[in-house]
């Protein structure tokens, strides 16, 4: 008999950059993701973390596997501090608490759980040899760390350009290829046709659609403790210099794809850079743009570029499996990380991102048709298959979040009716000193 319960974790209070300096070495010793020597079996019960969207996968997991004593907690959806880092640095130091497996509200948050000082996150190449078999080439990339693979990638995010196709062909425009038209259009759109917008600014994933996807230097990881950083790039700088003119001609929001007042400009965006998971979750749920009008093109590229270009990826959450279990522990959270990955009960049926495994793809597509929501549904399918091969290389999830930092510096100020040039320099020097704060030596130039 099952036992499926949801329980409550209270994150606990402090300053989490103390906690994490002051984590014992004790798995400094073992090589990266390898099982604790001190590693416990329950027996089979075993214990997820989830986050609001994958809250829904406990009851399939329960009806598929009702011989699993189970149980989850709740997580906090985007992680807009470090009071996760700090649970575990003190789980480390009492030595018991971790989860099983987790969704890891921000990715960012994979850098932490496979660092030395943490070492939470385990190895999985061996173990999971035959599914991890099952994900494209590149798409798990996130995960390979060092030589070794630390989680399982739950959904496709790569950006396409989203855009309203009844809009623009009522109004004889032509979907952009190229980042430079997609300014163009916009302020043209803008100029036209006052309040329609084509983009969000104020959000977390707002320098992955466009820091990331032009190969600005935030987050080229060298090693574990050196990171390249450097925002006076020329493609930094590109990026800056195009929003400043969109922002200018009110095509763009500093409301965030989160925010609560985001249904009103999201109601009225017209194009706009995004991940796969943006159609459904966004223009369909959120926003609630008509039936029939919404489409995706070809991710865009900048001109100078070499083709097909290059794209940026929103999310696409990770899922990690504890070094500290073992036995019939361990079995079982490696079945339900199979299931939550692969599985077409959860990732057909009930999941609104496209899934980064492969066998299940097609099923997933085919659902997204049937709904009905889409129009030229063939070009949209394209787009996705063409944006899961351009996610642009030079960008890892770093201790440091690149898009608080963006929120807290960036959002304000475009808030205020301030252009991004004016907020950039005080974007780049908490970066900078995040970076170092964190730990790590940074460079201005690539290795």
């Amino acid at each position: 008999m099952s036992s499926f319960h949801k329980s409550s974790t209270r994150l606990l209070a402090g300053s989490a950059m103390a906690a994490l300096l002051a984590v014992t070495g004790a798995s400094a010793a073992l090589a990266a993701g390898e099982e604790d020597p001190n590693a416990t079996d329950s027996g089979g019960a075993i214990m997820v973390w989830l986050d609001p969207p994958r809250e829904a996968a406990a009851e399939p997991f329960m009806e598929a596997y009702p011989d699993i004593p189970f149980e989850w907690n709740p997580v906090k959806q985007i992680g807009t501090d470090a009071t996760l880092q700090q649970q575990f640095a003190l789980f480390n130091d009492v030595g018991e608490g971790w989860p099983d497996v987790i969704f890891f509200p921000s990715n960012d948050d994979i850098a932490w759980a496979t660092s030395e000082k943490i070492d939470y996150a385990r190895d999985l190449s061996e173990l999971l040899a035959v599914h991890l078999e099952g994900y494209p080439e590149g798409v798990n990339r996130f995960c390979e760390i060092d030589g070794g693979v630390r989680c399982l990638r739950n959904d496709q995010a790569p950006d396409v350009l989203w855009y309203n196709k009844a809009f623009f062909d009522e109004n004889g425009y032509a979907v952009p290829e190229t980042w430079e038209e997609y300014g163009e259009i916009a302020i043209q759109i803008a100029e036209e046709h006052p309040g329609k917008l084509s983009g969000f600014l104020g959000d977390v994933y707002a320098p992955s659609r466009y820091l990331w996807a032009s190969g600005c230097p935030t987050n080229d990881r060298i090693s574990e403790s050196k990171v390249h950083i450097d925002p006076s790039d020329p493609k930094c700088t590109r990026v800056v210099e195009l929003l400043d003119g969109m922002i200018a001609a009110g095509a763009m929001t500093p409301v965030g794809i989160f925010s609560a007042d985001s249904a009103e400009p999201g109601g009225n965006l017209v194009m706009s850079p995004g991940a796969l998971w943006w159609g459904n979750y966004l223009f369909r749920d959120v926003w609630g743009q008509d039936h029939g009008q919404i489409s995706a093109a070809a991710p865009l590229r900048w001109a100078d570029d070499p083709e097909p270009g290059f794209t940026g990826n929103e999310g696409g959450g990770l899922w990690g499996v504890s070094t500290h279990i073992t036995g019939k522990q361990l079995e079982n959270a490696l079945t339900f990380a199979q299931f939550v990955s692969g599985d077409p009960r959860w990732q057909v049926d009930l999941s609104t991102g496209m899934p980064a495994y492969g066998p299940v793809q097609d099923a997933w597509l085919e659902n997204m048709d049937e709904v009905g929501f889409y129009t030229d549904f063939d070009g949209l399918v394209e787009a996705f298959g063409d944006a899961e091969t351009r996610v642009r290389d030079g960008f890892s999830y770093m201790l440091y979040n690149t898009g608080n930092i963006w929120q807290s510096t960036i959002t304000p100020a475009l808030t205020e009716g301030k252009l991004l040039s004016e907020a950039w320099d005080t974007f780049g020097n908490q970066l900078v000193n995040e970076a170092k704060v964190f730990g790590y030596e940074v460079v201005d130039e690539a290795e």
